[in-house]
């Protein structure tokens, strides 16, 4: 009778201390979260770690490690923001916990241009039959992915094949279309001095370059017409050759100058302008 005495006693005492700490639990997730949705991150990373520590039976382990992932996303902290939300990965209950992980994992690759990793992910959901629901939030993010890699047209694909993306299909076909194309601009080069910088809107140094390939050609094979060797290898060498490689570089370099103007405004469109979700 005294050993079931002690039995009851011990759980009295046991049970309302397990339901107090349980309340502080609560208590400490509410505040870390309410640090979170006041946009104090620093804090709630702080708060959200304590969290973690103190939640001996894991309850939070998934929520916190998705909120310290996130405030280091928007603090810029790629890295770290990924290997909380690995963290969180590990320790979802469900498919719907588990695709939202790897989905901001994904964002986080987008967002420090370790494009290569995000694609990748995002091929592996592809291939996962139980994510063929969220088949269109995939191609959507594989779509970002593409735009923050400068393949505008492999972006607009994607889009295309979810419905109510249209719009930003369009636009990035249009950014595609907008866009220079570095391999014309350096053969025209080749046959036409002057012509890549020309058809890159720099008329000036286009002109100024086909005249001078021009004069120094000129010379070039005037001197080797009047039998003058030393001067026509001089003037080819040392002048046209120098002038007509100069030619090839400017081209290329004034359509890439010329490109990534083009994508940064596009860029700058989509982070200031454009209402939908962005990684």
């Amino acid at each position: 009778m005294c050993g079931y005495l002690k039995f009851i006693l011990f759980f009295s005492i046991l049970i309302p201390i397990k339901l107090f700490s349980q309340d502080i639990i609560q208590n400490q997730y509410s505040y870390a979260l309410k640090l979170y949705n006041s946009e104090q991150y620093y804090d709630a990373i702080t708060e959200f770690k304590r969290l973690l520590f103190f939640d001996r039976e894991k309850e939070y382990v998934y929520d916190a490690n998705e909120y310290i992932g996130m405030s280091y996303k928007i603090g810029g902290k790629f890295s770290e923001a990924i290997l909380y939300f690995t963290i969180a990965e590990m320790n979802t209950d469900n498919n719907e916990e588990l695709f939202n992980s790897k989905i901001e994992i994904v964002r986080a690759n987008i967002l420090r241009r370790t494009i290569s990793h995000a694609v990748a992910l995002l091929d592996t959901l592809q291939k996962d039959k139980k994510f063929t629901v969220n088949s269109g939030n995939i191609c959507y993010w594989k779509g970002w992915a593409y735009i923050f890699d400068d393949r505008w047209d492999e972006a607009a694909h994607e889009f295309s094949k979810i419905d109510s993306c249209r719009t930003l299909m369009e636009f990035c076909k249009n950014v595609e279309q907008e866009k220079y194309s570095v391999s014309f601009a350096d053969i025209i080069s080749h046959f036409f001095p002057g012509a890549g910088q020309i058809y890159a809107s720099h008329y000036f140094s286009g002109f100024l370059s086909l005249g001078w390939n021009v004069l120094w050609g000129y010379l070039t094979i005037n001197s080797f017409v009047n039998n003058r060797i030393f001067d026509g290898l001089v003037i080819g060498d040392l002048l046209w050759l120098r002038f007509y490689n100069g030619n090839l570089e400017n081209a290329v370099k004034y359509v890439k100058e010329k490109n990534l103007w083009i994508t940064n405004r596009a860029l700058d469109y989509l982070q200031f302008d454009y209402q939908g979700i962005k990684p």
